[in-house]
């Protein structure tokens, strides 16, 4: 009986060690999830305050700039990557080869007009002369545009000069002083000469006598001789001898006479 009891009391003391140590154990484990809890939440806290003041000196420093400054912009660093990228792809600089590249030729400068005819750039003809002597029988009116009988032709038309009463080898002379640029012996007008007076102005001389005293390019003064009435112009070869003489301004027809007789 006491060989029992001793067994009975040694077994009684195993599980009592046994209990305490399992006590033992889970305090220790509620101990270390208690203080792992405590710390993740005073780590989550300080995060949470640093965040706070964080946004509250921001705050700060914008809300206690003075009065009239300019709000306050986040500066960001530039992405050096994007930049160094941007760069290296952007397209290269198409370069021309050089017989590709178009030289403008050089433009002919004017020629200089000898001072005997310095009516160049002038408004008005200068210094003007009777085409002929002794002129003022017109025979033949400038119609202004309107329709007159042609005797020769029997037909309507414009009649864009003047006609003046001359006989055939009478003298004829520059009004004013200008550049031949035209000479030509028409079909119709016959000799014809183009006294250019570089100013707008421009004489026209038909019905000339061959052999004339100019020639095209020839730079004239008033009464300068140009050569002499003849009968030429089959298109009014039904009047009596005269000398057809037609001016325009600036490309329009005028009358003649408006500008002779000044």
């Amino acid at each position: 009986m006491k060989k029992f009891s001793d067994n009975s009391k040694g077994s009684k003391g195993f599980y009592a060690a046994l209990g305490i140590s399992a006590v033992m154990i889970g305090s220790a484990c509620y101990f270390a999830y208690d203080q792992s809890e405590k710390m993740t939440d005073n780590l989550t806290a300080k995060q949470i305050q640093a965040e706070k003041e964080q946004e509250a000196a921001v705050d700060k420093r914008v809300n206690d700039l003075p009065k009239g400054t300019s709000p306050a912009y986040r500066l960001t660093t530039p992405n050096t990557t994007t930049a160094a990228r941007s760069v290296a792809t952007a397209p290269p600089v198409e370069t021309l080869p050089a017989e590709s590249i178009i030289v403008e030729p050089a433009q002919p400068v004017a020629e200089e007009i000898p001072e005997e005819a310095e009516a160049v750039g002038a408004s008005k003809l200068a210094n003007v002369k009777p085409p002929i002597e002794n002129f003022g029988d017109v025979i033949g009116s400038f119609s202004g545009g309107e329709l007159i009988k042609n005797p020769t032709t029997g037909s309507w038309q414009t009649h864009n000069g003047t006609d003046l009463s001359a006989e055939v080898g009478t003298e004829v002379y520059a009004v004013s002083n200008g550049e031949i640029t035209e000479v030509t012996k028409d079909s119709i007008w016959g000799v014809t000469v183009v006294l250019d007076h570089h100013n707008g102005y421009v004489t026209r001389y038909c019905g000339l006598s061959d052999g004339l005293s100019v020639q095209q390019g020839d730079m004239l003064v008033s009464g300068d001789l140009i050569g002499t009435v003849g009968d030429t112009a089959d298109i009014e070869s039904a009047l009596a001898p005269h000398l057809h003489i037609e001016m325009l301004h600036n490309g329009s027809y005028i009358d003649p006479m408006a500008e002779l007789k000044k």
